[in-house]
């Protein structure tokens, strides 16, 4: 045992990239699974009622909790993971890029000061591009993610399916739109990512070190529960009019070519939205964003923290 160990810690710290990509996957997947029903439910809100569509502004459902138990009553429990799938695929890239990408940005080149502390507007700039970097990287299996959890609604409503799974979802875009249609979308994609992790990256890593350099509770799990807790809320209030837009853009029927039939851009999506269903329809769905992205980002936070503790690698 003791040899193990000592081999385990030896590749650990020869490649720490690699080892930190894999344990925020690890504990990404894990808090994707718990909380995936929120997710679901948070698209089929932002999607009905669109004014693009020809929707008259009727919703089939009212609110979260109406919403989750109208899925799994009319299309059965198991539905509401439908698309978990290719959400943990996402979550795979996403989170490994996005972690290892700020924690390099943090050491290098935005770098640290002297007395070891990471300025807040560093730590803005790093979890953007960080952010930004993962996104466009796992764009395609949000893609998949968005069009396979509508399946279950399309089929409700009398519609013929799109997808019969991840590998068809993704041989239909290629098809359609080639290799260039896995990315529909990428734009919105990567600028609500930008702005989820300037409130989830951001605010952990700056309310977590505010919380060791000022108080005195240690770096532990209640460190990191007030800071995942602080990071969930600012990332819902950050990311939740960016993911709207993503989420319409990237539902959209296609021509042949890729191109959306109903918007042109994320611009052109954003002024339909408001001028046909008004400023806060930019927050659809908010409160299960709010309500995944906390219980989301707590269970990552944790996960990752005592997962890098029991590996041997230093607290985030």
């Amino acid at each position: 045992m003791g040899f193990f160990q000592g081999d385990t810690s030896s590749v650990l710290l020869e490649w720490p990239r690699t080892t930190k990509f894999i344990l925020s996957a690890c504990a990404a997947t894990v808090a994707e699974i718990v909380t995936f029903p929120l997710d679901l439910t948070k698209t089929r809100l932002q999607i009905q009622g669109e004014a693009a569509q020809g929707g008259s502004g009727s919703r089939a459902y009212r609110g979260l909790v109406r919403t989750a138990f109208g899925i799994a009553r009319e299309e059965g429990p198991l539905k509401l993971w439908q698309g978990a799938t290719p959400a943990i695929y996402r979550h795979i890239v996403y989170s490994g890029v996005r972690m290892v990408a700020y924690e390099q940005l943090r050491e290098s080149p935005l770098g640290r000061n002297e007395d070891a502390g990471f300025p807040f507007w560093k730590s803005v700039v790093g979890g953007m591009l960080g952010g930004a970097l993962g996104q466009f990287m796992a764009s395609p299996t949000d893609l998949v993610k968005v069009q396979m959890q509508m399946e279950g609604r399309r089929r409700l409503e009398g519609k013929p399916p799109r997808v019969r799974g991840v590998y068809h979802a993704f041989a239909k875009i290629i098809s359609e739109g080639g290799v260039r249609g896995l990315w529909a979308g990428w734009v919105p994609n990567v600028q609500r990512a930008a702005l989820v992790n300037l409130g989830d990256l951001t605010t952990y890593d700056s309310v977590k070190h505010f919380l060791l350099r000022n108080t005195t509770i240690p770096d532990n799990s209640v460190c990191h529960g007030l800071a995942s807790t602080c990071s969930g809320l600012v990332a819902a209030i950050m990311g939740t009019p960016a993911d709207v837009i993503k989420t319409r853009i990237m539902n959209q029927p296609r021509d042949n070519g890729g191109r959306g039939l109903l918007y042109k851009s994320s611009l052109d999506c954003l002024l339909q939205t408001i001028r046909g269903e008004g400023f806060m329809s930019l927050y659809k769905g908010f409160l299960p964003t709010w309500m995944r992205m906390a219980p989301w980002s707590m269970t990552f936070w944790l996960s990752y923290e005592q997962i890098r503790r029991a590996t041997g690698v230093t607290s985030f």
